[in-house]
Parts: structure tokens; sequence; C-alpha cells
């Protein structure tokens, strides 16, 4: 699909105004309201991710908090009138831990070795602000079980990802080869992918930003 006819898609389903601005630099989430037709501006929101979650774990907040306070924080960070700015962030938890983006290909190793064979949830967040102020928050749960793979299976899967495996906090893609991960999944594929849009695509009907 060319850009010109992305565009015209998006004029079909998407009022004219409030402009749409997502608060993040996330290819995937983007791409996921493009194939919708949802023409989003994007902005950075630049945090201390790691610093706001080591200390809502000390304070003894779910993931699902955590991950919607991340999201908040992300769209108070744009400051634009006359829009909707939609923030999102994703805590992966397995039986009490929380798991962030792995650092390099050795800690991808590990942290797919210590997921394998169990099941572990996704908490995807997302948050709608205008003026300043929450609108909406929302967020979903999918769940999904590693298989019992081989170690040489791990290493190539690695050596195929390379270092795509570091852009997602389960240092896989279920949208690519990592797929080859699991033996279940259940929840919304997009929720998985970070952004829960069935549930986001209907508050935006309900408000008249989205056509209903």
């Amino acid at each position: 699909m060319s850009d010109s006819s992305l565009v015209l898609f998006a004029t079909l389903l998407q009022a004219e105004s409030p402009r749409i601005v997502l608060a993040s630099q996330s290819a995937t989430r983007r791409t996921l309201l493009e194939q919708a037709g949802i023409r989003a501006e994007t902005r950075p929101a630049r945090i201390d991710e790691g610093a706001v979650r080591e200390s809502a774990h000390a304070e003894g907040l779910s993931p699902g908090d955590c991950a919607l306070l991340l999201a908040e924080l992300k769209a108070q960070r744009i400051r634009e009138p006359d829009c909707v700015v939609i923030g999102a962030d994703q805590i992966l938890e397995c039986d009490g831990v929380w798991f962030e983006k792995p650092a390099d290909r050795a800690a991808a190793r590990t942290q797919l070795l210590a997921l394998r064979g169990r099941a572990h949830v996704l908490h995807s967040a997302v948050v709608v602000m205008r003026d300043g102020q929450v609108i909406w928050r929302h967020v979903a749960r999918p769940e999904l079980t590693m298989r019992r793979f081989s170690e040489p299976f791990l290493d190539a899967y690695l050596d195929l990802e390379g270092d795509a495996v570091l852009s997602s906090v389960g240092a896989y893609r279920l949208e690519g080869p990592g797929i080859h991960l699991f033996e279940r999944v259940t929840g919304e594929h997009a929720a998985i992918l970070g952004l829960p849009l069935l549930p986001l695509l209907g508050f935006l009907r309900q408000h008249g930003v989205v056509l209903a």
C-alpha cells in the first residue's frame, strides 16, 4: 500500500479533527495504527523507564499499574493543543518477576531460557489524554506459553533475529520468527505487539475521533 492510499483510507475512517498523536518511537505501534487506517503523528516521549519501573516495583505497584503509569508519563510529554495523545507501554511478568528489554544477545539468551517452558503475561497498557487530562486508560493481559525448545534452536533463532530481539520486552517478535518459540498464545495479537487496538478503537469511536 502506498503512502497516498493510506492517507485516503485513513480519511474515510477518521474524523478530520482532533489530530491523533502517538507518544512513542515504536515502529510496531505506529504500524498497527496505520494498518487500521488511523493517521497518527508520532512524537518521541523520552522518560527514564528503568527508574520508573524500579520505583514502582519497590512501592508494590502491580505490573499493570506500572505499565499504565509509564504510558501516562509518556503521553504527558506531549503538550499540543487540539489533539488526542496516545501513550502505551508493556511489562512482561512471569511468576512475579518483571522482565525488561534485554541489553544484548547474552541477556536475551538468558531471558529466553528463563521463560522456556513457562507461561508469562504481557501487561499492555494504553492511555489517552486530551488537554493534559487522562480521559481513558486500559490494560490488556495476553498470556503466552513458551515451548521447551532446544538450546541449538535458541542459538539458531538468535542468529536469525540478530539485534531485532533487543527491541522487544520479551526478546521475541511474535510477528516474525519469534512465533516458533511458543506452543500457546491467548489474547489480542495487537496487544501482544504492544497496543490493545480493539478497545482503543472502541473508545475513539465513542468519542467521535474514529467514525462509528
